[in-house]
């Protein structure tokens, strides 16, 4: 029960921060929220059992990447001297798309049954990661890297 409540709670975070990022007028808070967004997604993962993507969500997309971003704003706002503000002019259509999309989704999901309790893990799942990676899925890991 308690599975539910974190998952319900960490879904409300995830839409409403998503929904922040897309509708805020001031770039630099659509990227703060966008930070909580991610490290919503890292809770996602926790309660997943999935500690080692939690741990990479975490350190390279809410960490590195908001930096990242971050630091573009202040730079770029130094050089043009005034302040950034995103503009959402198609927000009509954008919602239009969105409610067919979930429509689709609650559609497909309608017609298949989803399992009632999660599959158990088989063994470590950061070690069967690795040797998925570094075996099976080596050729698009050294394309990536």
């Amino acid at each position: 029960m308690t599975e539910q409540i974190t998952f319900a709670a960490l879904s409300v975070v995830l839409v409403g921060s998503a929904l922040a990022v897309v509708l805020s007028k001031n770039l630099f808070h659509a990227v703060l929220w966008l930070a909580l967004a991610l490290t919503g997604t890292a809770g996602i993962f926790l309660l997943l059992d999935a500690e080692f993507l939690a741990a990479v969500q975490l350190l390279l997309y809410a960490g590195g990447i908001i930096t990242i971003v971050v630091f573009a704003i202040v730079v770029t706002e130094r050089l043009i001297g005034e302040r950034l503000t995103q503009t959402n002019m198609r927000i009509g259509g954008a919602a239009l798309v969105s409610f067919a999309f979930l429509g689709f989704i609650v559609v497909v999901l309608g017609k298949h049954a989803l399992p009632a309790s999660r599959p158990e893990m088989p063994g470590d799942l950061t070690r069967l990661i690795g040797e998925t990676v570094l075996t099976r899925y080596v050729l698009p890991f050294e394309l990536l890297a």
